[in-house]
């Protein structure tokens, strides 16, 4: 019996027993989760497959380590314009081992509960005052006189 799975944005194959990185989740060492995000079972010759999940289906996963992947060396380079960059990157990971396929809605994990942080309401704005203008009266141009020769 398989599954695939989704997390983080992408998919993953699992069986029991199996052990996976996958990006990271916000979880400590040694606590069990499941993964609900189910798109396809297969058991022999029986496949089960969701539109887009299967309903009720989980993986129960138990969380083994928070680790980082290899360093990745990103570099960009312009020829002739003298312009180099040089980045590198750890991609944080999740290490887990999968204890559990469950195709239907049999007795998942409890599930710990969430802390709720309620925002404060933002203070009332004042009302707008309405700004008063003057119009200024135009005056009427004056015009020049032509100078007389003399």
């Amino acid at each position: 019996m398989f599954a695939i799975i989704e997390t983080g944005g992408k998919q993953y194959k699992v069986e029991k027993g199996s052990v996976l990185e996958i990006e990271k989740l916000e979880v400590n060492a040694n606590d069990q989760i499941e993964i609900d995000k189910v798109v396809l079972i297969v058991d022999g010759d029986k496949i089960n497959l969701g539109t887009p999940y299967i309903e009720g289906a989980f993986a129960e996963v138990k969380v083994i380590d928070q680790i980082k992947a290899d360093k990745i060396v990103v570099y960009k380079m312009k020829a002739k314009k003298r312009y180099q960059k040089k980045q590198g990157h750890r991609q944080k990971l999740t290490k887990v081992e999968v204890l559990n396929i469950s195709a239907s809605g049999a007795k998942p994990i409890e599930k710990k509960e969430k802390v709720v942080v309620e925002k404060k309401p933002k203070p009332a704005k004042k009302p707008k005052t309405e700004k008063t203008t003057t119009v200024k009266k135009t005056t009427a141009k004056k015009t020049t006189s032509k100078k007389k020769e003399a």
